[in-house]
């Protein structure tokens, strides 16, 4: 996914039993925060290793995250509770639309394969215009159109 991630992830909140304004920023943040690793993938690493390597983009550590925070959240802070589950169903739902054509470790630690729905093949120059000449960018499109048409109806 290229795109997709921060429409998807209003779509995400407007679809949860709550809301607020907090609840989609939350949701919005969550939805966008795995790709926060691009910075260090560009600005340290200096792409020695694909980004989906890194620890945000490996769903085991976000559910052993969720397995020790959720219930702890809910004993010692349960306001904090609809954010934590809805940045985590957020943060998953980046890395199912990641595992379209992006590919996610979703065996680790077991393996560090990189698992992919479809693979987008270097059928252009740059990898960008491969991916947005490919079929499956029309997913991207939906979730876009999904979210504008929800918007339209609804506001914020």
């Amino acid at each position: 996914m290229l795109t997709a991630h921060l429409p998807s992830g209003y779509l995400l909140a407007k679809s949860w039993p709550r809301r607020s304004k907090a609840l989609m920023a939350t949701a919005l943040l969550g939805a966008v925060f795995p790709d926060f690793d691009m910075l260090w993938f560009y600005l340290v690493d200096h792409r020695a290793f694909h980004h989906h390597h890194y620890w945000v983009h490996i769903p085991a550590f976000w559910a052993l995250l969720g397995l020790v925070a959720l219930p702890l959240l809910r004993l010692a802070w349960p306001r904090v509770l609809p954010h934590a589950a809805l940045l985590l169903a957020a943060v998953f739902l980046h890395l199912l639309l990641d595992s379209m054509t992006g590919a996610i470790a979703w065996a680790w630690p077991w393996r560090d394969t990189l698992y992919a729905l479809f693979e987008v093949p270097a059928s252009q120059a740059n990898w960008v215009l491969s991916f947005l000449l490919h079929w499956t960018f029309l997913a991207e499109i939906a979730i876009w159109l999904a979210a504008f048409a929800v918007w339209r109806r609804s506001g914020w």
